[in-house]
């Protein structure tokens, strides 16, 4: 019989981009960085690629529609500690108009300068926006 192998969770962020803006999300009533900023985001369902997963996601947050062939991976996130494994991707265009469609988990969808995040940006999502900024394509949190 063979060993059990280590297996990450991973969670996939879009970095929406628009004249020199990113978008993001504010977190409520979700037990987890409630009140801080985040990025339109998700874990990946099983079977699921990287790029179809954040297609999702961005449908199911944000009501956008994204083509697969738009998004590209700019940066990956190994958070060792909590054996996660998170990808950031961007999309070079999109249609539909953005809006909050989860305003129980979410009670602020914004445009924000890439140069000035909120204080209450999530640290790692704030470690991932630089590094992308910077041309980093990995980081370890």
């Amino acid at each position: 019989m063979g060993k059990d192998r280590f297996k990450l969770i991973a969670a996939v962020y879009l970095m929406l981009i628009k004249d020199g803006k990113i978008l993001m999300l504010r977190r409520c009533n979700t037990g987890y960085e409630d009140g801080n900023y985040s990025l339109v985001a998700g874990h990946v369902d099983e079977g699921e690629s990287f790029k179809e997963a954040i297609v999702r996601e961005a449908k199911e947050e944000s009501g956008i529609e994204i083509e697969l062939e738009d998004v590209d991976v700019v940066h990956i996130m190994h958070r060792v500690a909590l054996g996660r494994i998170s990808i950031f991707l961007t999309a070079k265009k999109w249609n539909g108009e953005i809006k909050n469609m989860e305003p129980e988990k979410c009670d602020d969808l914004s445009w924000f300068d890439s140069n000035n995040l909120p204080e209450n940006t999530i640290p790692y999502i704030r470690k991932a926006i630089e590094s992308y900024r910077k041309g980093i394509s990995y980081s370890e949190d």
